[in-house]
């Protein structure tokens, strides 16, 4: 199905409709496989490409760490106090008689709710046979408990003193349920964006009876052929063709271009637009599924039940260490049953285990995201899943829209050039707009906006008149001037027109005496921005809903590659292309048009002054729409990820030393590592990984 959306025609002023190439701004018929079948709302957004596999880890979907951490807190703390650490009494702990049991029930209370999100996590980890995280936390916690309470017992029952690790399993539950609050908290809430393009539509619609009069119906009771009536400023309800009356149509959240499009009898409207300053009378052509808001939705949902490709470093480390702490301890367990006893063994055996497992670790990621979240902030950078840092270390191609993102989006006069001696540049911008004025047409709008801004006073007009198809004209001081298009004067200009601008030539009895060049400019930052990405090597590509012309302009000013007259399937087949071909892929755009390629992308970067569609189909959000911004991102990630690294080393690398001297691999030369030395380097590793995680820090 065709949506022509866009029009943008070579330096078209005729009559104030400036048309614009007839852009295939819909998605043509595809439908995806179960996809269409779904209610499109049912979707939920992040949540989607965060739950599945891959895209935010495996722990997004159990429970609320913030609750369950602060209501084990009394619980852990009363633990903490009254349980001595692997052996050494520290000064705030105390005893009492039988306190070791009260210790057992209230360990028991904080396994089954302190416990369960990492019991839940570790199962999901087994059963896609990759344990990492979760089963490491969950090793510890086991054989600590277990252990712990076989300790109490056996106490009494042969009246010697057994060690237990109560210490080592509350703090090792608390720990991991901060650091688990801690990363949610500073990844945030993600948003839907199905939700957000279906309240782009009206809840209801005015439709025109045979009879004249107007009843009016819910949107999703719309039928093909139906004829609305839309109300000046209203959204529009469904894609359809216009039966009756002239307006500006705003498309600029659907397909990304800025400019509001003049639209008569007989050209298409998408629905969610929003319709200017006429009635406009619309025959419905397209419901439900086949809209274009609806096949925009089917393609976020698309993109999002993607799996992320990013490596997520942590659980791999953690999946390491899983498989060494459950090998050395058996290991342990088989020599020291040989060499000693079974009680030995099971010692050695249960503090391997108890030491392997990280406090370190549950805390080395979050602590540098939480860091990096905050740091992010300060620059107007929101980054919603923290795997889109991992990615972007590796991105070998940006993909960047246009209108909003590379340039401002408003329509500016960019050069005033004079053809006649006998006028200057700033009379020729006082008699433009003066014979403009009153006009609320964009164009207008933006000469007499551009005379304002350079102190220039408008020239007074005794008579101005629309001329049908051309342009406008006026006398002023006894002279008829006339403000054309290039188009209509007929004739070639010496001037140095800007690539991809929009020419209008001030005529005077007939004779050009000068010219205004309009269009899109660049955003101040968008040529640092394209230096810096090819500095780094990454590859600079343009993907926009525009025309030809003005994308050729942008991109040759720019030096990069592009693409014009991208519908959002054209944009989401350009992601898919590269992604298939291997490449990483960051998407950076600000529309709808743009939302499904930012969910597909393996990093996607939604402008802040864009759609909250765009917004919530994003990783990461520029809050002050800046491009330079994205260098500040690129520059984030990387001292993020590098920083991750060094204490996802300084958290394992505590472990791979520790382990084997739990296990007891240097006892026999006299060496062992007795658990409250080991309890004092766990604490000693956590420090230095937080502190670490403070000293990230990013230019100026």
């Amino acid at each position: 199905m065709d949506h022509h959306a866009h029009q943008h025609n070579d330096e078209e002023h005729v009559g104030h409709v400036y048309h614009e190439e007839q852009i295939e701004e819909g998605i043509h018929d595809h439908h995806h496989g179960e996809h269409d079948d779904h209610d499109h709302h049912d979707h939920s957004g992040h949540e989607g490409h965060e739950g599945h596999e891959g895209h935010g880890g495996h722990h997004h979907h159990h429970g609320n760490f913030k609750e369950i951490f602060f209501k084990s807190l009394p619980l852990g703390t009363v633990i903490l106090i009254l349980s001595p650490m692997m052996g050494l009494k520290l000064p705030f702990q105390f005893t009492f008689p039988y306190s070791d049991i009260v210790v057992g029930v209230l360990a028991t209370i904080l396994l089954v709710y302190g416990g369960k999100p990492f019991y839940q996590g570790a199962v999901d980890e087994f059963k896609q046979k990759a344990p990492g995280m979760m089963a490491l936390i969950t090793l510890g916690v086991s054989v600590s408990y277990l252990y712990s309470i076989y300790a109490v017992v056996a106490s009494y029952l042969t009246g010697t003193h057994v060690m237990d690790f109560f210490f080592e399993f509350a703090s090792l539950i608390l720990i991991m349920l901060l650091g688990h609050w801690i990363e949610m908290k500073a990844v945030g809430e993600a948003g839907d964006a199905q939700q957000s393009l279906a309240e782009l539509l009206p809840k209801d619609a005015h439709v025109v009876l045979e009879d004249e009069t107007i009843e009016t119906r819910s949107v999703s009771e719309l039928k093909v052929g139906d004829i609305v009536r839309v109300q000046a400023g209203e959204n529009i309800p469904a894609d359809g063709v216009i039966k009756k009356g002239e307006s500006r149509v705003n498309e600029a959240l659907l397909t990304g271009e800025s400019k509001p499009v003049e639209k008569a009898k007989g050209e298409t409207v998408i629905g969610g637009s929003t319709n200017g300053d006429s009635i406009l009378y619309i025959e419905v052509k397209e419901t439900g599924d086949k809209s274009f808001i609806s096949q925009v939705q089917t393609l976020i949902g698309q993109a999002q039940d993607q799996p992320s490709r990013a490596e997520n470093i942590a659980q791999k480390v953690a999946g390491w260490l899983f498989y060494i702490a459950v090998a050395a301890a058996a290991i342990a367990f088989i020599v020291w049953l040989f060499v000693l006893d079974l009680e030995n063994a099971v010692i050695f055996t249960v503090t391997t285990l108890v030491i392997a497992c990280p406090h370190a670790l549950g805390l080395a990621i979050p602590l540098v995201v939480a860091r990096s979240t905050s740091l992010g902030a300060s620059r107007g950078l929101l980054v919603k899943d923290r795997e889109a840092l991992e990615l972007a270390t590796k991105a070998d191609v940006m993909v960047l829209d246009k209108t909003g993102t590379l340039t401002t989006g408003d329509f500016k006069v960019l050069k005033v050039d004079t053809l006649s001696n006998d006028y200057s540049k700033e009379e020729l911008t006082a008699l433009m707009a003066g014979i403009e004025g009153g006009s609320s047409h964009p164009i207008a709008q933006s000469i007499t906006g551009f005379a304002e801004k350079e102190g220039v006073k408008p020239v007074q007009f005794d008579s101005i008149d629309v001329v049908s198809g051309a342009g406008v004209e006026g006398m002023s001081n006894g002279k008829q001037y006339k403000l054309i298009s290039q188009k209509v004067y007929g004739q070639d200009l010496a001037i140095d027109i800007p690539v991809g601008a929009t020419v209008s030539v001030l005529v005077e009895d007939e004779t050009a005496i000068g010219t205004v060049a309009l269009g899109d400019e660049l955003k101040k930052t968008s040529s640092e921005l394209i230096k810096a990405l090819k500095s780094s090597g990454i590859q600079p590509l343009m993907a926009t809903g525009d025309n030809e012309k003005a994308a050729q302009g942008v991109a040759e000013e720019l030096g990069i590659d592009y693409e014009a007259n991208q519908s959002p399937q054209d944009k989401y087949d350009l992601v898919e292309s590269l992604k298939n071909q291997g490449k990483t892929v960051i998407m950076v755009g600000d529309g709808v048009n743009d939302a499904p390629s930012l969910a597909l992308a393996d990093v996607g970067v939604a402008v802040g002054a864009g759609t909250q569609v765009a917004l919530d189909s994003a990783d990461v959000i520029l809050t002050q729409s800046d491009p330079g911004d994205i260098e500040s991102f690129i520059e984030l990630a990387n001292k993020t990820t590098s920083k991750m690294k060094q204490n996802l080393l300084w958290g394992a690398g505590y472990n791979f030393i520790a382990i084997p001297l739990a296990a007891g691999i240097l006892a026999p030369v006299g060496i062992s590592l007795s658990p409250a030395v080991g309890a004092i380097l766990m604490s000693l590793s956590t420090v230095i990984v937080a502190i670490n995680a403070m000293f990230l820090r990013l230019k100026n």
